[in-house]
């Protein structure tokens, strides 16, 4: 399986089978799910604390890193579609995501720029 051939809906069932295996809907709840995103993205963030921009470029290049780091985006994905949850259709809500980030962040004004998001926001309330 690969990106080319596995479909959201296929990972959403896939995760859903492995939950109804266990019995742990029950626990699978917004607030649950949202802090173990936290968690897990929180992991993931730990495989580059304190390195450089050039040092976690390089870590990445060490196979194992990589597949630790891996490991962590995987769990932050698994938990992602908390959608399980909510009944909430993830392409729409991404779909709409981009669509307002595009109207905040439009890409002539913001191309190669890091600005902070507080940039964004003052540029919007006005």
């Amino acid at each position: 399986m690969s990106d080319h051939d596995t479909t959201l809906a296929d990972l959403r069932q896939r995760v859903a089978e492995f939950v109804a295996a266990r019995d742990w809907e029950q626990f699978h709840v917004p607030k649950n799910l949202s802090i173990a995103i936290a968690v897990e993205a929180a992991e993931l963030l730990e495989h580059f604390q304190w390195l450089t921009n050039e040092q976690a470029v390089a870590a990445v290049q060490d196979e194992t890193k990589r597949a630790a780091v891996a490991d962590e985006l995987a769990d932050v994905l698994i938990y992602g579609p908390m959608a399980n949850a909510p009944d909430v259709d993830v392409s729409t809500v991404v779909l709409g995501k981009l669509e307002r980030n595009e109207q905040r962040f439009p890409a002539e004004e913001w191309r190669g720029s890091a600005r902070g998001v507080g940039d964004a926001r003052s540029r919007t309330a006005g």
